[in-house]
């Protein structure tokens, strides 16, 4: 299965615990804080300036 925009953070983290350090290493330190947990994918690349493409792309190797 490929972690898609619209997945949540929460969801991503929870399934995949690995893709964590991948989030982080794009500048989102806080993949396990509340607001975190029902944020997706998409909106997070968006409110942190990331290429949503790239991200996904990272997210997905």
């Amino acid at each position: 299965m490929n972690i898609t925009k619209d997945m949540t953070i929460g969801e991503v983290v929870r399934q995949w615990p690995e893709k964590a350090e991948v989030l982080m290493s794009f500048g989102m330190g806080c993949v396990g804080c509340p607001s975190a947990q029902a944020e997706t994918i998409e909106e997070a690349a968006m409110v942190h300036g990331l290429n949503l493409d790239q991200l996904l792309e990272a997210l997905n190797k």
